[in-house]
């Protein structure tokens, strides 16, 4: 059943078809708001679909449902294959102008950030996120080659590293795969269950002398040794079992400082600063030590989250759209309404969730309740402006009409699915995905 069977009252639109987007619309539409859903890529999901590890088919699967649950309202329209922005298809100016009341931002963080190192423009030097993309089969990026050679290094410790080193050595079978840290053991940020898919391929000998030497630092700042050193042993013993002769090592306190050109324009390793804490009224702050020395590699990958696209066409403040200061419609005293510190533009109807209210801010769950918070802020404004004259969408449809591109709408979806099903059951494996917008609109065409 539809979660809004009377007529609507409000015309938003949601810009992102990830979690917090689908989520946000779920909310809108209960609340008696028509809810138009744009989406970049064909397929809706995001970071669901498009950011969760390959095999977690499960978990996939069950967002899936969800997602397909939403996108069957009849309130909820969906067009993909479309891009908003200022350099898209249509501008978040246009939305207003073909009448949207208000429009929800769940873009995510699809800008790359990077440390603007000496040698990040090498060959074999990537960043994580288009690397997630590539393994997930997400165009362009699947039609991308993202060679890594035999030695990997991989800046970063969190659920990301342990993403890009389960790749790497799980799937690719890469000889050596080093984690490099700027801070010590006692910060890792990953989960017990994503460490432990590949903690098993640890060198413990390698790690136990990298303790050794990361221990006075540690307790120069007071930290617990024993715990620290328990959530990396303690992943070995209760790890999966290897797949592969991977060797697995990490190079804690140690800050990346540039990438080594081997003299044909590709990378041949890292160079680092051996760095230590230093407490700073209970904040650990990282200070380098002026010693340097370069890790060899044939390849770097930097799990150093994400920022938003500065081409979209709002006010960036470090890697976030800015957000209002003072917000009118908070919730939990967060802001969820965009703002132009300059003063020069009115931004009162846009409004902030997601990834793209805070970049790399969690991952499903949190986009989900994020989403669902920017809806809420959403809906007291238009509570104070009053329903909408019409939440009639013809104009906008001519307008995508016109697009020189193939515009997927809401019952396309399971036919892109029926279509990869087919073949993966063809093909005797789990799970199949088009590598192509052209394969997945060509599939759909044929169902």
């Amino acid at each position: 059943m539809p979660a809004n069977e009377s007529d609507p009252k409000y015309l938003v639109a949601v810009v992102g078809a990830g979690p917090a987007g689908l989520y946000a619309s779920r909310v809108l539409v209960a609340a008696g708001a028509h809810v138009v859903l744009f989406n970049r890529d064909v397929k809706a999901g995001g970071l669901a679909e498009y950011g969760i590890f390959h095999n977690k088919l499960k978990m996939k699967g069950g967002l899936r449902k969800q997602f397909a649950s939403i996108l069957e309202d009849p309130h909820v329209e969906y067009y993909g294959n479309v891009s908003v922005g200022e350099e898209g298809d249509i501008s978040l100016q246009d939305l207003l102008d073909l009448g949207f009341q208000a429009i929800l931002v769940t873009v995510g963080a699809q800008g790359t950030k990077w440390l603007g190192l000496p040698g990040e423009e090498l060959e074999r030097v990537y960043h994580a996120k288009d690397v997630v993309y590539h393994y997930n089969h997400l165009p362009p990026f699947a039609q991308q080659d993202f060679p890594m050679g035999e030695n990997v290094v991989i800046i970063g410790i969190g659920n990301v590293m342990c993403d890009i080193a389960h790749w790497v050595i799980r799937d690719l079978g890469c000889k050596e795969v080093c984690a490099v840290v700027r801070r010590g053991p006692g910060e890792a940020k990953f989960t017990n269950k994503e460490w432990q898919i590949f903690a098993k391929n640890l060198d413990v000998d390698d790690f136990e002398e990298e303790w050794q030497r990361c221990t006075p630092k540690m307790e120069a700042v007071g930290q617990d040794l024993d715990s620290a050193k328990a959530v990396f042993l303690g992943g070995v013993e209760k790890g999966l079992d290897p797949v592969s002769d991977s060797r697995f090592t990490y190079r804690f306190f140690a800050s990346p400082k540039g990438l080594v050109d081997d003299g044909e324009g590709n990378c041949a390793g890292l160079e680092v600063e051996e760095t230590y804490l230093e407490d700073d009224n209970g904040y650990m702050k990282c200070v380098g030590t002026g010693n340097t020395f370069v890790i060899d590699c044939e390849s770097v990958v930097f799990c150093i989250g994400d920022k938003v696209d500065e081409t979209f066409g709002l006010p960036t403040e470090w890697s976030e759209f800015s957000k209002h200061p003072e917000p009118r419609y908070p919730v939990n005293d967060i802001s969820y309404e965009a703002y132009d510190p300059a003063g020069e533009r009115d931004l009162r109807q846009i409004f902030l969730a997601g990834w793209a209210r805070k970049a790399s801010d969690g991952l499903v769950g949190m986009a989900r309740r994020d989403g669902t918070n920017g809806a809420e802020a959403l809906l007291q404004y238009l509570s104070d402006i009053g329903e909408a004259e019409s939440t009639d969408t013809q104009a906008l449809k001519e307008r995508l009409a016109a697009l020189d591109k193939i515009v997927v709408v809401n019952a396309d979806i399971p036919k892109l699915f029926e279509a990869e099903a087919k073949i993966a059951e063809e093909k005797g494996v789990d799970e199949f995905k088009y590598d192509a917008n052209e394969e997945m609109l060509a599939a759909i065409a044929r169902q």
